[in-house]
């Protein structure tokens, strides 16, 4: 099984829309095999729901939120993933000084696409621009679909530095 960790800053927007959705796209690629798509956040508290306009919006494009729960990232998320991807660029710098070796695994999903810049945060603001950031998100992920998947797949063949373990992801 692949595995795959999106994080942003509190795992209540971002990391768990961008979860969602490439949870649907994974789903329709059978033939890709088993995936685990799942979200951390650098910054918070174990067991908050997704936020509500976050929610709402994902609703809306037919993806399912209302069972998250936010969790904070571990060492144990980031080396039984074999690829992490960060929603800004210093989610991403953060990720690797935490844990640098497991460097190699930690991108920022913009470099799947075209360029290095962050998603932006929509916690707090008005529900449109959750609309932009779930299309941007939709945008990234069906455009970067095959160098996620081809570098989830590379990791995990690499035959990466961590045990595979049973439990929680």
């Amino acid at each position: 099984m692949r595995r795959i960790l999106f994080v942003c800053t509190g795992n209540l927007c971002r990391s768990p829309m961008a979860a969602a959705i490439l949870r649907a796209r994974l789903a329709r690629d059978p033939l890709r095999g088993d995936w685990e798509v799942t979200s951390a956040g650098l910054w918070t508290e174990e067991g908050l729901p997704a936020s509500p306009p976050a929610m709402k919006v994902m609703a809306e494009r037919g993806y399912r939120l209302e069972h998250h729960r936010s969790r904070p990232v571990t060492r144990w998320l980031v080396e039984e993933a074999d690829l992490v991807l960060g929603m800004t660029p210093s989610h991403v710098e953060a990720l690797r000084l935490a844990f640098p070796d497991l460097a190699d695994r930690i991108y920022l999903l913009a470099d799947m696409v075209d360029g290095s810049y962050g998603v932006e945060d929509p916690y707090g603001r008005p529900i449109v621009v959750y609309r932009a950031v779930a299309d941007e998100l939709e945008r990234m992920i069906e455009e970067g679909y095959e160098r996620i998947v081809s570098l989830a797949e590379r990791q995990g063949a690499s035959g990466s530095t961590c045990v595979r373990r049973g439990g929680r992801s």
